[in-house]
């Protein structure tokens, strides 16, 4: 899917957070406005197409609310579901966060 499929399954309100992912959320300071802002803004910068039960993504969205957010989701085709949220280490990920970094 791309982001386009995945904003607009979004605008129906078709976003299930799962326990594990609320949890992590919690954790994490992000709200689940967060996440929308993610769908609805963000990019994909990795995907995952044998994951199961369906194909899931990473979604990158630099910016929000002064922190850059990575979030992976899937899609049936009708419901979006949010596996994790998180808040990329800037030592993992190269300046703008959308690449890798190698280890050393």
């Amino acid at each position: 899917m791309n982001i386009e499929e995945y904003q607009h399954i979004y605008s129906i309100e078709r976003l299930i957070i799962k326990q594990h992912a609320a949890k992590r959320m919690d954790e994490r300071g992000i709200s689940v406005s967060d996440v929308e802002y993610t769908i609805m803004h963000g990019i994909i910068i990795e995907d995952y197409p044998d994951d199961l039960p369906y194909p899931s993504c990473l979604v990158l969205c630099a910016e929000v609310n002064g922190r850059p957010i990575h979030i992976v989701i899937s899609s049936d085709g009708e419901l979006i579901h949010l596996i994790t949220a998180y808040v990329p280490d800037a030592n993992k990920w190269d300046d703008n966060f959308s690449k890798r970094r190698k280890p050393l």
